[in-house]
């Protein structure tokens, strides 16, 4: 593979390398905070007609990262992912490194050939829990071996505006001197309602119980599952979940072609659709999923709430740029690396 230039001007964006890049969730986050895509890589091909879909200036390669030559792409400003979160959920087996899905050590090997002024890993709640501490120091350990100062925290959506509860692993790690100017992201963003969210979706096809519903649905969601290709047809997870979606008059037990109708029961429990879904995930209606149903509705499932991966991505923007903005700056700085689990496992046990 030849050097691709990700050398600019002053003038020009920060750029990013971003590999599991899935449907675009952490793309189009960061997208929006004002980075330019050099190239994202995914594997799934039909994540990589949504990308191209909604993004076609972008260079999608569409490989395994472990085919990804770094050394490419040395240069880059940001270096960020979602590597696969089965080795780590408390839905899963958590083998952690003995499973073969494990692709931290992958990006620890791109971040050390690409040598980015920043870096931001997303993974499921569960790679914040005891069990995996001493992957998590070694993760960490790895790259401040190369130059980087490492945090992580667990973000809640709902607390960045997503109607949806959804708790995210997120590290950061940035280069020495950046490092010192890096904070958190606040969080204090109110959530609007379910029913808010989509009472317009749902009386699109003239549902009389449009209205009724969405008084229902007066609360944010529970965690959306977006599953895998070993499991069956799309639905809204396993029996927990299902019963947290049925108090908002949701049946989870499926997804919807399409809204409800006028024959529709009017007090009935509707299914979503892939639509409302993604409205529930945080992505605008302009963004287009590629596939049929079920391979659409899995990456609307299985994606990072793009209002979370921009509030970090603006976070170290500004960390990258020297420039500060009160309202993104939150209590300890980059290199304090908390003790969480204590206050974390009670909600560990309840999102899978």
């Amino acid at each position: 593979m030849s050097r691709v230039n990700v050398r600019k001007s002053e003038c020009m964006k920060p750029t990013i390398f971003e590999i599991c890049a899935g449907a675009g969730g952490q793309a189009l986050g960061i997208d929006l905070a004002g980075f330019e895509h050099i190239a994202a890589v995914e594997i799934d091909h039909t994540a990589c007609d949504t990308l191209r879909l909604n993004r076609p200036s972008w260079n999608i390669l569409q490989q395994d990262i472990r085919q990804t030559n770094g050394k490419s792409f040395r240069g880059v400003d940001l270096f960020a992912g979602g590597v696969p979160c089965p080795p780590f959920s408390i839905a899963g087996k958590q083998l952690g490194s003995e499973d073969e899905r494990d692709l931290f050590p992958e990006a620890v090997r791109l971040v050390e050939e690409m040598r980015p002024r920043a870096v931001m890993l997303e993974n499921v709640p569960g790679f914040a829990s005891k069990k995996f501490q001493a992957y998590r120091e070694g993760l960490m350990h790895s790259l401040s071996q190369i130059g980087y100062d490492c945090g992580w925290r667990v973000f809640y959506a709902c607390d960045f505006g997503v109607p949806q509860l959804r708790p995210r692993f997120i590290l950061v790690a940035v280069r020495r001197p950046y490092s010192k100017r890096f904070k958190w992201p606040k969080h204090r963003k109110q959530p609007q309602s379910v029913g808010g969210v989509l009472q317009d979706l749902m009386c699109s096809r003239g549902w009389k119980g449009a209205k009724s519903w969405a008084k229902r649905a007066n609360d944010i969601a529970p965690t959306l599952v977006g599953g895998s290709k070993k499991h069956g047809g799309p639905d809204l997870g396993p029996t927990r979940a299902r019963k947290e979606w049925e108090k908002l008059g949701v049946d989870g037990l499926g997804v919807a072609d399409f809204p409800p109708d006028p024959d529709f029961p009017e007090h009935g429990m509707p299914r979503l659709t892939v639509r409302m879904a993604a409205r529930i995930q945080g992505f605008p209606d302009s963004w287009e999923f590629s596939g049929r149903k079920t391979a659409s509705y899995r990456q609307v499932g299985n994606a990072f709430p793009p209002p979370v991966a921009n509030a970090v991505a603006r976070a170290i923007k500004i960390a990258l740029e020297g420039t500060g903005k009160k309202q993104i700056q939150d209590q300890p700085a980059l290199n304090y690396i908390p003790s969480t689990f204590e206050f974390l496992e009670p909600a560990l046990a309840t999102v899978g």
